[in-house]
């Protein structure tokens, strides 16, 4: 009888509400591959890879998250349409219903952990329906030792049940998928969805609120890597900023592709102990890790074999253009040990802007950065979607608004003071187009942007001279070692300079017409950091 046997025969999960339930715990990511391969929930791949579909969610459901309005959080959430509002005695009669559903049924148990650094290290037990979910926390979350594991004490708790159905109407939901935050009971309660990804962001949710609130440390929806001269840096940016491919840096370590915090005693420590990177288009070429961690361990979702074959077509986005990978972080060679980095020394704000306004690379006072960072800009392409025949600006507060549960300028203030307190440099990097907007200019060479990147990493753009972009403030280097002159400032790749100034203008009043949500929130510093539209 093996130890995770032993372990699962004293694993009761009656205090959840669970009864007489066939518990699978800890199983090894073979045995969860082999089990869903085994109930025809999920096929081989040409690499070795599990691939699954997600069934009706192919990512997540915002307007469907919701956070238990209790004495914890009833003060503290900024509420709206990102943090919505559940009773305590709804989350109580659907969270039985959910544990009843599972009662009696064959459940994956996994007792994981996030965040690190040994000091803000958080327990959690995931009890998930199907095997590929397990497989997937399997990855993402921390993995104790087996020898952790008789001691273990869960202080949270995910319950994942795609099959379950709830009743909007009886409910309190909006429609039958559901994911719950419950800060008194400690529980992510997920139902009615497939997606994986509510499993992982449910966290980061909780982490969002846990960290601030009660251990003074500062989450970041980013990626982190490290020096060799131990020199930390970190990169913000929505989807398809290129964060998790800038921040995998073959002269530095990796810390983490998404998920951090910076605590007090400015350690940088990454919450998760995998990767879940999306896969449309990828190539070995432009993204050598993620293309080569897709082997046995892997989880794809909702991607398309070439016909006849099961070998993935990365081009096709007939499910979704949210294909997905997730692999334990070890898939990644050069990974910084113990996920942990010091020293931070530059931040970097990464956005794909579609217009073709800002700079390549600047450099942002505290001001401008705080207020860039709670306005989490980056912008779309026209034609992603219908209707869409003009670049659209994608604001996200924090680069990360829906997992934010508090006020964005409480984050923001805490990041601006600690960047005051480390000396930190924070840099705008536009990795979108120069030339003009999406339709008439190109798209930043990344052999370009990476070469910026290394610089400002180096120390290389200390000495050179800045100028001030005439909208944004925000400073320009008028030179950057093995990058044009003349793509360093936008301004000058535009054919029609008019053209440039009335855009950049109408770009300022867009950031303005956002921000005017977090202004009576805001202090005069951060005010200051806005674009000049007079």
């Amino acid at each position: 009888m093996d130890t995770n046997t032993v372990f699962a025969q004293s694993i009761s999960l009656k205090e959840l509400g669970i009864e007489n339930a066939k518990v699978r715990y800890q199983l090894s990511a073979d045995e969860l591959h082999a089990i869903t391969l085994q109930s025809g929930q999920g096929v081989e791949n040409s690499t070795g890879a599990l691939a699954i579909n997600t069934g009706e969610f192919t990512g997540r459901s915002p307007q469907d998250r919701f956070i238990v309005k209790d004495d914890i959080t009833k003060d503290q959430v900024w509420w709206g349409n990102v943090n919505i509002p559940f009773e305590p005695q709804a989350f109580e009669k659907l969270y039985n219903k959910v544990t009843a559903f599972l009662s009696d049924k064959e459940v994956f148990v996994r007792d994981s952990y996030v965040c690190s650094d040994p000091n803000y290290r958080l327990n959690v037990r995931v009890v998930t329906e199907t095997a590929w979910s397990n497989l997937f926390c399997y990855n993402m979350f921390l993995r104790p030792e087996d020898s952790e594991l008789a001691n273990f004490t869960p202080e949270w708790t995910v319950v994942c049940a795609p099959s379950f159905m709830a009743d909007p109407a009886v409910d309190g939901t909006r429609q039958s998928n559901f994911a719950i935050l419950d800060f008194t009971k400690k529980i992510a309660l997920i139902g009615g969805t497939g997606y994986t990804g509510e499993m992982k962001k449910g966290i980061f949710s909780a982490l969002n609120f846990i960290l601030p609130v009660f251990k003074n440390t500062l989450p970041m929806h980013c990626s982190a890597n490290v020096g060799e001269a131990g020199d930390t840096a970190i990169f913000f940016g929505l989807s398809g900023t290129g964060k998790t491919t800038l921040s995998a840096d073959p002269e530095r370590k990796l810390i983490g592709d998404d998920e951090h915090g910076w605590t007090n005693e400015n350690t940088v420590f990454n919450f998760e102990g995998g990767c879940y990177a999306k896969v449309i288009n990828l190539t070995e070429e432009n993204e050598p890790d993620i293309f080569r961690a897709i082997k046995k361990g892997a989880l794809l979702e909702n991607v398309v074999f070439k016909a006849g074959t099961n070998v993935v077509d990365f081009d096709d986005v007939s499910i979704t253009q949210n294909t997905r990978v997730s692999y334990p972080i070890t898939h990644i060679d050069n990974v910084q040990p113990g996920l942990v980095g010091h020293n931070p020394k530059n931040i970097f704000f990464l956005t794909a802007d579609s217009f073709g306004i800002l700079p390549p690379i600047s450099r942002l006072t505290p001001g401008q950065a705080a207020y860039h960072f709670i306005s989490g800009y980056t912008a779309k392409v026209a034609g992603t979607e219908a209707g869409v025949t003009e670049p659209q600006p994608n604001f996200s507060a924090c680069f990360g608004a829906p997992f934010m549960p508090l006020h964005p300028t409480r984050y923001a203030e805490m990041l601006s003071k600690k960047m005051k307190d480390a000396g930190v440099k924070v840099w705008l990097i536009n990795t979108g187009w120069t030339g003009g907007a999406y339709g008439t200019g190109s798209r930043m060479k990344l052999k370009y942007t990476r070469a910026m990147i290394t610089a400002a990493l180096k120390g290389e753009l200390n000495d050179v001279a800045f100028k001030n972009h005439e909208v944004f403030g925000i400073e320009i280097p008028q030179d950057c070692p093995n990058v044009p002159v003349e793509i360093l400032n936008p301004r000058n790749t535009w054919e029609d300079k008019d053209l440039y100034d009335k855009k950049a203008l109408e770009l300022a009043h867009k950031f303005k017409a956002n921000f005017a949500k977090f202004e009576e929130f805001a202090n005069a510093e951060i005010l200051a950091g806005a674009p000049i539209t007079e």
